[in-house]
């Protein structure tokens, strides 16, 4: 092979040959590989030494040439992030508060549960109870409106924005669409409320107990909670005005309706006197008013949000689709009056932009088809069925656990256990029995008054599951509680 004896052609072609040879086979001897390929001594030495020099081929004087063993991958050097632990750690002067994240209670009803064990802890709608078909065919359609994915306003679609002013203000108008954004679900809206009204290492108020997240979001935005109690009527007036004065807080973030965990609503008269209350302290009311489209069948008629009766821009609310329809229908209003709207907006403006127009056109679509009301009055009817289901099976199988209030919307059940049970210990033996409970401590910023337990009737398939989940918890309170 006159016409390829260089060394560079000849190693070019051992190099495609090796895989014929196990790692460790010896390869032809020089005096074959002369004969075959037709090339000098020389050049068989030279290529053999580039294959060599590859890594690919092993020469042994006197034995001959092998084919070389598979490198080992380099052990990758373990990275040193200790330092981190300093930089995350370091206040900047003035800081009154950690630097630090907790999501731990928000996880608890995130995570989904280990395989076969029953979701008594989540916090949304079973797949059977989600509008599947009519959320899919209300993506299909926003897919073909003219523009589906221009960019949208700011502030969200006009449609959607004047949507949401009719459900917040009712039928009176008191809300102006003018006085909505679109945000990227409530847990967002929460956020930003809580960012644009107060200052960092500002105090602000909580009911005790309350939702973990509402808590988590506040410690990440370097706000101090501070709780003030909850009773079978809603938040305790006589305490708020108390906490405000001690605390100088300036906002107080609650759930009027169907309040999360107890389930409680606000009384008609603590409304006006938390609204009266918040005014003279100047002080804002984030209204999180997360369960209004829960509402059970037997539930008697619902008082208007706070928002819708208050004109001088004390309430600012926050509400969401993603309950009533699907966790990833990332779609919620935040709405409020006077210059908190400008600064609201410029929050929402610097942290995410807008909300994505295909998903504000899909949640027009949705909430715009006779299908939504359907659907709305079948969740409320599931939900009252699944609430007696599970209230009959707690009071028939777990006497032990005290049940003092059974609220018409919503979807949990708040249940206090025996004076020094150890929650944790239930939580963990519930699990391994095969269902998953929300354990009450996340749900209160300073020491809770008694352990609790929280149990979610939405996030299972029926009631046929909510009376297994029951059989099992009673296995672990038996274990636990004895």
């Amino acid at each position: 092979m006159h016409e390829r004896s260089s060394v560079a052609e000849l190693a070019n072609m051992l190099r495609g040959e090796l895989n014929r040879y196990s790692p460790g086979e010896k390869l032809p001897s020089s005096r074959a590989l002369i004969e075959r390929y037709r090339v000098s001594p020389v050049t068989v030495s030279r290529a053999l030494a580039t294959l060599a020099a590859e890594g690919l081929v092993v020469t042994r004087p006197g034995a001959g040439a092998f084919r070389a063993a598979r490198p080992r991958a380099e052990e990758p050097r373990p990275g040193d992030t200790s330092w981190q632990e300093v930089a995350l750690s370091v206040e900047s002067a003035g800081d009154s508060v950690p630097r630090t994240v907790d999501a731990s209670g928000v996880l608890a009803t995130l995570a989904a549960p280990p395989a076969g064990a029953l979701e008594f802890n989540g916090g949304y709608l079973h797949p059977s109870l989600q509008p599947e078909r009519a959320l899919a065919a209300a993506l299909a359609r926003a897919g073909r409106r003219p523009g589906a994915w221009d960019r949208p306003p700011v502030e969200g679609l006009a449609e959607l924005r004047a949507w949401f002013a009719r459900e917040i203000g009712g039928r009176a108008g008191a809300l102006a669409a003018s006085g909505v954004l679109v945000t990227a679900g409530g847990q967002s809206a929460l956020t930003c409320a809580l960012r644009g009204l107060a200052a960092p290492g500002a105090a602000v108020l909580v009911e005790s107990p309350t939702y973990p997240g509402m808590l988590a979001a506040a410690r990440a935005s370097g706000l101090r909670p501070v709780p003030v109690p909850v009773d079978a009527d809603g938040v305790r007036t006589d305490l708020l005005a108390e906490a405000l004065r001690a605390s100088g807080a300036r906002v107080f973030v609650c759930q009027p309706l169907f309040q999360n965990p107890t389930g409680a609503v606000l009384s008609a008269e603590r409304r006006r006197e938390m609204i009266r209350i918040a005014r003279e302290a100047g002080a804002f009311v984030v209204e999180d008013d997360f369960a209004r489209r829960l509402v059970h069948e037997d539930a008697p008629p619902l008082p208007a949000t706070l928002a819708a009766d208050d004109p001088d821009g004390v309430v600012v609310h926050v509400c969401s689709l993603t309950k009533a329809a699907s966790p990833s229908l990332r779609v919620g209003a935040l709405a409020a009056r006077g210059p908190a709207l400008e600064r609201l907006r410029a929050i929402q403006v610097v942290d995410s932009f807008f909300v994505p127009r295909p998903l504000q056109e899909a949640a027009l679509e949705l909430v715009g088809a006779p299908s939504w009301t359907r659907h709305l009055r079948t969740v409320a009817a599931e939900l009252r069925t699944r609430r007696e289901a599970l209230v009959t099976a707690i009071r028939r199988d777990l006497p032990g656990l005290a049940l003092s209030h059974v609220p018409p919307g919503g979807y949990q059940l708040w249940l206090r256990l025996p004076q020094g049970a150890d929650e944790a210990a239930l939580a963990s033996a519930a699990l391994r029995a095969g269902v998953a409970v929300a354990p009450g401590r996340p749900y209160f910023c300073a020491e809770p008054p008694a352990p609790h337990v929280r149990l979610s009737f939405a996030s299972v398939a029926g009631t046929g599951e909510l009376a297994e989940g029951v059989r099992r918890l009673r296995t672990a309170c038996d274990d636990v509680l004895g």
